[in-house]
């Protein structure tokens, strides 16, 4: 005679969720988007570029010429590596850039984002340090904290990282890597000078370092010179991983990013992106290396900056209206954000929904640093209003800020 137990007692617990998963949270960033995605919402919060910019009669006329002439290539699977015309034509641009760089040094990558996963794959134990500016993007904390690594913010000024308190820690934390985004930072909009890339380059050499130089916005330059990457200096040319991006340059949907490493480094991440994803669309990579080819994304990057410009310059005529007495801004040369702290019995956390209610919204600082965070700080993106819709939003953010 067969017993069977109450269905009850059948049903057992399914394991739980691995502890990285537990542990990272989301974040706040698309959180607060999701709250303020009402059209009435004048959004300073989201890190979006302008959509009317997009260069998109040049991008479909990409796409359809990649599908009427190469549509089995187009859309069959292809290496993990990346397409070669489209790593030989990045290539192309670094070298002009200062940095000499061959096709096979450049792993296309399914945006910048997963070239930062695909680092702490090949890089990073659980346990390990990893080094980062304060305040850092947000993102980024993210990565490295799914990683399981130890992540100590490098103490640092309105000018960027402190090069003798990062050898300081290098010293004494051993980590593996540095992340940095040197030029027009998320969230701060800073630029790291010739001289202080100079000196993270040297303590890199001495100390033993990998350093993660991402540069999504560089091109983005309103006024000022270009700033050489930290990549093309000599002292770090063997440590250096630079990441590059189509998404603040010609369009985010296509998630188009790159990597470029020593080999030994690249290969693990290819094996890593082997095991993510296979490899990147190949059609959005055809139809990238075929714009590069028919179009000048320079003149249509120096337009789109030519417009970001006014944007933040209408920012900037405003913001001392909109801000409380003895509030703080910077200027950024470039980039899409502007940080601002504001005085220190402010929260901007604990304000935000105040300032919601008047239709505005920004992303408060504090999500942002690795250690103790800055509670009085906030970050404002200026590229996605129109000066008109930039100053009404200041007026509505002045209004939320008012005790």
């Amino acid at each position: 005679m067969t017993v069977t137990e109450p269905a009850s007692t059948l049903a057992a617990d399914l394991p739980p969720l691995a502890a990285r998963a537990r542990s990272i949270g989301g974040s706040p960033v698309r959180d607060i988007l999701a709250v303020t995605a009402r059209p009435e919402v004048i959004n300073f919060a989201g890190g979006l570029p302008a959509p009317e910019l997009f260069d998109a009669e040049g991008i479909a006329a990409a796409y359809r010429a990649v599908l009427a002439e190469v549509p089995g290539r187009a859309l069959q699977y292809s290496t993990t590596e990346g397409e070669p015309g489209l790593r030989a034509a990045l290539a192309g641009r670094m070298s002009v850039r200062g940095l000499p760089t061959d096709a096979d040094d450049v792993l296309v990558t399914t945006g910048s984002q997963q070239a930062l996963s695909l680092l702490a794959t090949a890089l990073v134990e659980p346990g390990d340090t990893v080094l980062v500016e304060s305040p850092c993007y947000l993102a980024a904390l993210q990565v490295f904290g799914f990683a399981g690594a130890r992540v100590v913010a490098v103490p640092g000024d309105a000018e960027g990282i402190d090069p003798v308190a990062l050898e300081e820690l290098v010293v004494r934390e051993r980590p593996k890597l540095l992340y940095t985004v040197p030029t027009f930072q998320n969230p701060t909009g800073r630029t790291l000078s010739c001289e202080r890339r100079a000196a993270v380059a040297s303590v890199a050499a001495r100390r033993g370092l990998w350093i993660v130089e991402d540069d999504p916005y560089g091109e983005l330059r309103f006024e000022g010179e270009r700033v050489p990457w930290i990549a093309s200096l000599a002292e770090a040319h063997d440590r250096v991983v630079l990441l590059g991006s189509f998404s603040k340059v010609m369009a985010p949907g296509l998630r188009l990013g790159w990597l470029r490493a020593p080999g030994e480094l690249r290969r693990a991440c290819t094996v890593a992106k082997q095991a993510a994803d296979l490899h990147t669309p190949t059609v959005n990579q055809l139809a990238a290396a075929r714009y590069l080819a028919d179009r000048d994304l320079d003149a249509h990057v120096a337009r789109v900056a030519g417009v970001y410009r006014e944007r933040r310059d209408a920012m900037l005529a405003g913001l001392a209206d909109a801000l409380p007495e003895g509030s703080t801004w910077s200027r950024p040369e470039g980039g899409m954000f502007l940080w601002a702290r504001l005085p220190s019995s402010y929260d901007a956390s604990a304000l935000l929904p105040k300032v919601v209610r008047e239709n505005v919204a920004y992303v408060p600082g504090a999500p942002f640093y690795a250690g103790e965070p800055d509670r009085s700080t906030l970050r404002l993106c200026f590229v996605t209003q129109t000066p008109e819709e930039i100053g009404e939003g200041l007026r509505r953010l002045g209004a939320g800020l008012r005790p």
